[in-house]
């Protein structure tokens, strides 16, 4: 996937402003954005504060982190069943 030019916190500053009461074409012309990306950032990032959405990419990489450790104890685990076995 690439790499957005903008950070989370300049997103969150966008939709802000919007929220301000300016409009979104205004904000999408002085940035560069089109309005289909400013809309899909307005899906993801909506009402979310910065704190928070380091909170969730946190919790996201844990949830990550911990799902590849469980898939690798479960492949050791069948691997020490079929030598048990006598499989191998």
């Amino acid at each position: 996937m690439r790499k957005s030019k903008f950070t989370d916190t300049q997103i969150i500053g966008m939709l802000r402003e919007h929220e301000a009461g300016k409009k979104a074409s205004d904000i999408c012309r002085e940035h560069g954005v089109s309005q289909p990306t400013f809309y899909q950032w307005k899906n993801r990032y909506g009402g979310l504060e910065v704190n928070q959405l380091k909170e969730l990419k946190d919790l996201r990489t844990e949830n990550a982190r911990l799902k590849k450790l469980y898939a690798e104890s479960c492949l050791d685990r069948e691997t020490l069943k079929d030598i048990l076995a006598g499989k191998l």
